[in-house]
């Protein structure tokens, strides 16, 4: 399931002009990100954490579809987050119903980098595929 929320207006979002890398944590898997072939296109805002994740065999829960109608793909940005766009108020409003909420946190479906700088993304404990990522 993917697509957008028809009720939200979306930010428009500056695309990453070079490459750049994305740290999952705690599995400790660096995907490098090439602007030319955003978005994957599997599910969220075009080149979101979420989409980038996906596209690369990294599971993150996402059970509205990447749409920004729950708060199923919170992670926490250690790194990185001033290359983000802005989280937006829908966002926000999703994030204070997310467990272990913090400045860092964010919906993956929604957070886009820029490229100027590298990420670091932790995936929470809850938010990881067992079957896939070993435990937490």
């Amino acid at each position: 399931m993917g697509g957008s929320n028809p009720y939200i207006k979306y930010p428009h979002l500056d695309r990453p002009k070079k490459k750049f890398k994305i740290r999952f944590m705690p599995m400790n898997v660096v995907i490098e990100v090439d602007p030319d072939k955003l978005p994957y296109g599997e599910t969220g805002l075009p080149g979101s954490v979420l989409d980038v994740a996906l596209h690369h065999g990294i599971d993150i829960e996402h059970a509205c579809g990447g749409v920004s109608a729950c708060s199923t793909c919170h992670v926490f940005v250690k790194e990185g987050a001033k290359s983000c766009n802005e989280p937006e108020d829908f966002e926000l409003d999703m994030l204070e119903s997310a467990p272990g909420n913090t400045i860092e946190s964010r919906l993956s479906c929604q957070c886009v980098a820029n490229g100027e700088v590298d990420l670091v993304v932790e995936i929470p404990g809850w938010n990881r595929n067992l079957a896939k990522e070993g435990p937490a």
